[in-house]
């Protein structure tokens, strides 16, 4: 597994890879935890850039890790965000919680 966390200072970004579903959901979730369990993390950012597909388990990998960050506001961060993935965190409703910031 390639290296998909890379911390600076209390933030936490997660590279995602180009397919989100179950398997993968649920690897990111056990480390992401691990970390945390390790080391304070005050932001979580999500890099989208190079993801073309996600299931519901993304959805619920994102909403899980803004539980787990004591749902504070402007804790959880998604860059590099396409049209489709944007369409994604809008119709589940986790544009809400997520400060979404679109690719360039």
């Amino acid at each position: 597994m390639e290296n998909r966390f890379e911390i600076q200072g209390s933030c936490l970004t997660v590279h995602l890879p180009k397919e989100v579903d179950h398997p993968v959901s649920d690897d990111i979730r056990r480390e992401s935890d691990d970390i945390m369990r390790k080391q304070y993390i005050r932001t979580m950012v999500f890099d989208f850039s190079g993801t073309a597909f996600m299931d519901s388990s993304g959805i619920g990998l994102i909403m899980g890790r803004y539980r787990a960050m004591g749902m504070r506001g402007d804790c959880i961060r998604a860059t590099g965000v396409s049209a489709y993935i944007e369409k994604l965190l809008h119709l589940s409703g986790v544009y809400k919680f997520v400060e979404i910031c679109r690719e360039a």
